[in-house]
């Protein structure tokens, strides 16, 4: 009975709307104007005048043309206020019936909340101190149909928030803070890359092969060409053909997709930093890599510190190392009560039998590194809070890293964790074409054997390669998660304006 109540008042309210706007269309007014000249933008208005007193700005009558969106209506008789937004900030309008003309006296009583209008006029403090426009033109531009929630934050629906970012803008502020830091992120990575000589560039999203990750992508077909594409998984092979072609320091920040399970540290389409340095390996990258966040969050958030959850953060240096295989035998060991040896990560059998002890299922025809890694991902992964590089990974699940010297079995890999996730994967690039061909068929042997995930031959990077690939470092940041976490939002839903979403039934 409630909602269809609800229903009622709502569409009652639609058509109220509805007649205010015919009603202003018969007045004659311009109900879909085409602009309106400002002089000042409300944030632009509210930094510049808002903390001058009450005597200054008597004194010097300063008069400015601002538009925005009406966020509050106060009506009384012959006198209204208004509350306009422009998205970052409010400022007051007073408006008098003997400072309007007879229309717009009458628009403004055809006003609901949400509406656009334009005001002009000076500016003073009210007796109670409140900044406002004294305003002597009101000049409507749009008209909201839809009611608003009613209070400032109004909004607390998580999956209308999602599917109409629009509003979730409109009713809740801190929404487009995240979004401003988002942009904050993004223009700092930027900066500390090219100030250190790296080219950005853009790769391609729609590619004959999925390449440069271990993911399943998304299927698309060129009609003219007659050709699969897939979107992209990865800009990886792209870039390293680029350090290959002599562009020693190259980065990209864009989309990626890949076509599987949606959480709160998952979206199919996500924003990742590739990039790739000649010369380097992947210790030098994780000094690098500690350098850069500390850059990126004090010009994103203004400091090292940073709240996540109920946990308090430290993105100052050094961060912590954890060799991979080294957690993974002294979380098993904790959880089974005995000491849980290396040789039990390294060999099928034993692997095996210590994933059925964890009583963890492992994917059929996994190899021992497979298996370390599904043993990392539910005992290790979620406690490391505290910005820590997992390195030395196993080679099985690193198809395109450089082997160490003194064990064919792991690779120069490291991935930072922060809050409990992964938010940057790195390793010394695999250079040697011979051991890359052998890893590519390594990885067809797995596809036949039902990995939908595992990686695809690329001829072509493989005869790239062959044209000589220098020592090179390469690493991928998740834009999203980091945003996440210098903004303590849950999930990464929060920090994409447009995250995918399944359809709603009819």
């Amino acid at each position: 009975m409630a909602d269809a109540q609800d229903q009622t008042s709502e569409n009652e309210l639609i058509a109220q709307r509805r007649a205010n706007l015919a009603e202003l269309q018969r007045l004659g007014v311009a109900t879909y104007p085409h602009a309106f000249a400002r002089t000042h933008a409300v944030h632009d208005l509210v930094a510049t005048y808002g903390d001058r007193s009450a005597e200054v700005l008597a004194g010097t009558e300063v008069r400015t043309a601002t538009a925005g969106r009406i966020l509050a209506i106060r009506s009384f008789g012959k006198a209204s206020f208004l509350v306009l937004s422009d998205g970052r900030a409010r400022v007051q309008v007073y408006l008098r019936q003997d400072s309007l003309t007879e229309r717009e006296f009458q628009v403004l009583k055809l006003l609901d909340f949400g509406d656009f209008v334009g005001v002009e006029g000076k500016l003073f403090r009210t007796r109670t101190g409140e900044f406002t426009i004294w305003a002597d033109r009101l000049e409507f531009l749009a008209k909201c149909l839809l009611p608003l929630p009613e209070k400032w934050h109004g909004l607390q629906d998580v999956e209308i928030r999602y599917r109409q970012r629009y509003l979730d803008l409109v009713v809740n502020p801190d929404s487009r803070q995240v979004f401003e830091t988002r942009a904050k992120v993004l223009a700092a990575f930027r900066r500390f890359l090219t100030e250190r000589g790296y080219l950005e560039v853009e790769t391609p999203m729609m590619q004959p092969i999925a390449g440069g990750a271990l993911a399943r992508p998304f299927v698309t077909h060129h009609n003219a060409l007659d050709i699969d594409l897939y979107l992209r998984i990865a800009p990886e092979l792209y870039l390293k053909r680029l350090v290959v072609g002599g562009v020693e320091r190259v980065f990209d920040i864009n989309k990626n997709f890949r076509n599987e399970g949606i959480s709160t540290q998952h979206n199919p389409e996500f924003t990742m930093l590739e990039f790739y340095q000649a010369y380097s390996d992947y210790q030098e990258l994780m000094a690098l890599t500690e350098e850069m966040i500390a850059f990126v969050a004090r010009e994103a958030v203004g400091g090292l510190d940073i709240e996540y959850g109920a946990q308090r953060l430290s993105l100052a240096a050094p961060f912590g190392r954890l060799r991979l295989r080294d957690a993974v035998r002294a979380a098993a060991s904790t959880r089974l009560g005995r000491e849980v040896a290396e040789a039990e990560l390294r060999e099928i059998g034993a692997a095996t039998a210590l994933a059925d002890a964890l009583g963890l299922d492992v994917p059929g025809g996994a190899g021992p590194g497979k298996i370390v890694m599904e043993i990392f991902e539910a005992l290790v992964e979620a406690s490391l809070i505290q910005p820590t590089f997992v390195y030395d990974y196993p080679t099985e699940v690193s198809p395109l890293s450089k082997q160490r010297d003194d064990d064919p079995d792991t690779v120069e890999r490291f991935e930072l964790y922060v809050g409990g996730f992964e938010v940057a994967n790195a390793f010394s690039e695999l250079n040697d074409p011979a051991e890359q061909r052998r890893r590519f068929e390594a990885q067809l042997a797995e596809r036949q054997r039902g990995d939908d995930e595992a990686h695809r031959m690329d001829e072509d990077y493989v005869r790239a390669l062959e044209y000589g690939l220098p020592p090179t470092g390469g690493e991928g940041v998740g834009i999203d998660r980091l945003v996440m976490l210098f903004t303590n939002r849950p999930s990464i839903r929060d920090v994409i304006l447009f995250p995918l979403m399944k359809p709603k039934a009819d």
